[in-house]
């Protein structure tokens, strides 16, 4: 059984627990998600089963888009609503300040992550400390907001719409924007509406559900391995024979590409190797860009393989 599904992530539930949820109704072994959410947070999570489990570093580059409110005037220790209250003051601004402060964070920004956050420092993920009374603190890192719309103000509250790159801590964006506003603030809410090239509408709910219900609505919104990808990473599909040579670790040549649509494809540029029933057998780097696919010898390495997948047939996963 491989493949991705995208469940909708209640709130109150960690991702670890939903993806031993899903395990546990398809009676696999393997399985995993391509990013945590905080217990509190709903939507979107990608699951990976099987040998799509395989693809979670492929799935995690993607952009991500979020729901979130603020409660403007209150800071805690975990920058949520979960936290210890740390300070709490009356809140001033108005939506013209809120308008003026908003365009400050869109771009690259410098963000500092929680001290509550699964982020390792020696190999300890920083809460552990956190929790033990240990002062922590992590590096800043850069993240890009590409996005970041007002959707409601409803003061003390403040909702917003987020569009941002991967390694985005919305806790850090609420807390600094609130620092921005002079009151300081938490966020109360926070709803992930896109993972990469999924949305809310891939998306199944497994809540009140029988495992055998559950079951059921798991298979039929399981996406396939080459189609979890999405439409942005070139196919090159091959015969049988080129199938079980690359299975068998053997490298992507210049004769792997004849009869295949390869214009403008360029060194670095990803690709996905198909069987001639569309499933996917590789992911690769492509080494050759596509004018000297046209010139050098057949038996030249054109790519470099990045994961290999087992046929459904002989999983050993499941």
């Amino acid at each position: 059984m491989n493949g991705v599904v995208i469940v909708d992530k209640p709130a109150g539930r960690t991702s670890h627990r939903v993806v031993q949820d899903v395990r546990r109704v398809l009676g696999i072994r393997k399985a995993g998600h391509t990013g945590t959410l905080d217990p509190l947070a709903t939507g979107v999570l990608p699951v990976c089963l099987g040998e799509a489990t395989k693809l979670a570093p492929f799935l995690m580059e993607g952009i991500k888009e979020y729901r979130t409110t603020l409660l403007l005037g209150t800071t805690t220790d975990t920058m949520d609503r979960e936290g210890r209250i740390l300070s709490s003051r009356e809140v001033y601004a108005s939506t013209g300040d809120i308008e003026e402060v908003i365009p400050r964070f869109i771009g690259r920004i410098r963000q500092v992550p929680p001290v509550y956050s699964a982020i390792k420092l020696q190999g300890e993920p920083l809460y552990r400390r956190a929790r033990r009374g240990e002062v922590v603190s992590s590096p800043p890192r850069w993240v890009d907001i590409f996005r970041l719309d007002v959707e409601d103000v409803r003061l003390p509250y403040l909702t917003l719409r987020v569009t941002c790159s991967k390694g985005t801590y919305i806790r850090s964006l609420c807390s600094d924007i609130g620092d921005a506003l002079g009151c300081g603030a938490c966020l109360t809410e926070l709803r992930r509406l896109r993972n990469g090239s999924f949305a809310e509408g891939n998306s199944v709910s497994l809540e009140g559900m029988s495992p055998e219900e559950a079951r059921k609505v798991l298979l039929e919104a399981m996406i396939p391995m080459a189609e979890a990808l999405g439409i942005g990473i070139r196919a090159v599909s091959v015969e049988p024979d080129e199938v079980r040579r690359i299975r068998d670790g053997g490298q992507p040549r210049v004769d792997t590409f004849r009869g295949v649509d390869i214009t403008f494809l360029a060194p670095g540029d990803m690709i996905k190797v198909l069987n001639v029933q569309g499933e996917l057998v590789a992911v690769a780097k492509m080494l050759l860009s596509s004018e000297r696919l046209l010139t050098e010898k057949g038996d030249v390495q054109a790519a470099k393989l990045l994961r290999v997948f087992l046929p459904s047939s002989i999983d050993r996963n499941q």
